[in-house]
């Protein structure tokens, strides 16, 4: 990034640290707090403010790109050594970025962003408010200021947990090892005679009733709502709907060609199918709607898990974008919109220069740019010189 544009950003910045009081975390002197600086490698870290206006001074001097705090709570935060640090506990955190989600690499900047929101609301709703039964109160929510979300669950029950436990968590979330002799139990419901010894049982596999809490009774919904989505299509549309829940060519066509309209009332009824494959089937097809991904992949270690993790702080600024890391109250998650909510800067047109074609909407206004030098307002000239698409022009 040329010299001109860092300084363009960090006189925004500044401006904006200067106007903004910025919220600090409960027990902010427990935590440990660290600073990426414009135009500079690695980060400033293992730093610890008695005072609010101490932190506010730092933040105000330095202008830094990206501001982090610790989720965990410290003894002694300034050690630069963990060890030495003392940890006497932390919050739990879920990260959810847009690398997390499968094919976010074929979407566009805001599809990616919904796509993400769909999936942080499951997390929220169906598992932390749910399953867990944590309390709105001990849950905070955040836009991460770039291509995802943050929750913040401050429950005393969390805050001594190991990252075992944590690991528990993240695996019941995400369905990995979820058996499917846990979901669909046999019942027998015929008794046939042969004799007065002789007696051949008639069993089915009976699926869980829709009300049951946890991933049966989420399980047996969805399930009866892939039945729902795909029995009213056509043949080339309900293979494709399968496709997209992860499941091969070969099986979806097998399921569609075998799946009658007796077998739909019978799974309707709580049966399923003595077909191992149909059971598969369905519950990597439920698995793959359900469960919500909290990695990119099986070597990416969720932030969960992680007892001594490095956050974005609340109501910050992202270097990368120039949006805030906004909070957000549950009940308006679902409205939400980053391109709109998280935008702080204003309309004053800023002189630019273009590097490449974008088209985009923020702030609820649509912007198909072109390459070259052009005056844009200075929420947009901030996202494209923080994202690189831009230079400050001559």
């Amino acid at each position: 990034m040329e010299r001109k544009s860092i300084e363009f950003l960090k006189k925004k910045f500044k401006q904006y640290y200067e106007n903004m009081d910025v919220s600090l975390p409960d027990r902010f002197s427990r935590r440990e707090y660290a600073f990426m600086l414009f135009g500079e490698k690695g980060m400033i870290r293992h730093i610890s403010f008695k005072r609010k206006q101490d932190f506010l001074a730092f933040v105000i001097e330095k202008t830094p790109a990206h501001i982090y705090y610790s989720s965990a709570y410290y003894k002694y935060p300034y050690e630069n050594t963990m060890d030495k640090k003392d940890w006497m506990g932390a919050e739990l955190i879920f990260d959810l970025d847009a690398d997390h989600i499968p094919g976010a690499d074929k979407l566009s900047y805001e599809e990616s962003l919904e796509k993400v929101k769909d999936e942080f609301i499951k997390l929220v709703e169906d598992f932390l408010l749910n399953d867990f039964g944590f309390d709105e109160k001990e849950i905070s929510l955040y836009f991460s200021g770039s291509r995802g979300y943050h929750c913040h669950v401050t429950s005393p029950r969390v805050l001594n947990l190991d990252s075992s436990e944590r690991r528990e968590i993240v695996d019941y979330i995400m369905g990995n090892d979820l058996r499917e002799d846990i979901i669909f139990r046999e019942r027998t419901v015929e008794r046939i005679s042969y004799g007065k010894k002789y007696q051949r049982r008639v069993k089915r596999l009976e699926i869980p009733r829709a009300d049951e809490t946890g991933w049966r009774g989420r399980i047996s919904k969805t399930l009866l709502g892939i039945i729902n989505e795909i029995k009213n299509l056509s043949r080339e549309d309900a293979i494709a709907k399968l496709r997209s829940y992860g499941i091969s060519q070969k099986m979806a066509e097998k399921v569609i060609d075998t799946i009658s309209d007796e077998k739909i009332d019978r799974i309707k009824e709580g049966m399923i199918d003595q077909s191992s494959a149909l059971r598969k089937l369905f519950l990597r097809g439920a698995l793959r709607k359900i469960a919500v991904s909290l990695s990119a992949g099986e070597t990416d270690e969720p932030v969960t898990c992680d007892t001594k993790r490095l956050i974005r702080l609340p109501y910050s600024l992202h270097g990368k974008t120039g949006f805030q890391v906004k909070g957000i109250n549950i009940d308006e998650l679902k409205f939400f919109n980053p391109l709109r909510d998280a935008v702080v800067f204003g309309d004053d047109q800023v002189k630019v220069k273009i590097k490449q074609p974008l088209k985009i909407k923020i702030k609820d206004e649509d912007h198909n740019l072109k390459t070259g030098e052009d005056y844009l307002p200075e929420y947009l000239a901030v996202f494209l010189i923080g994202r690189g698409f831009a230079e400050i022009g001559d």
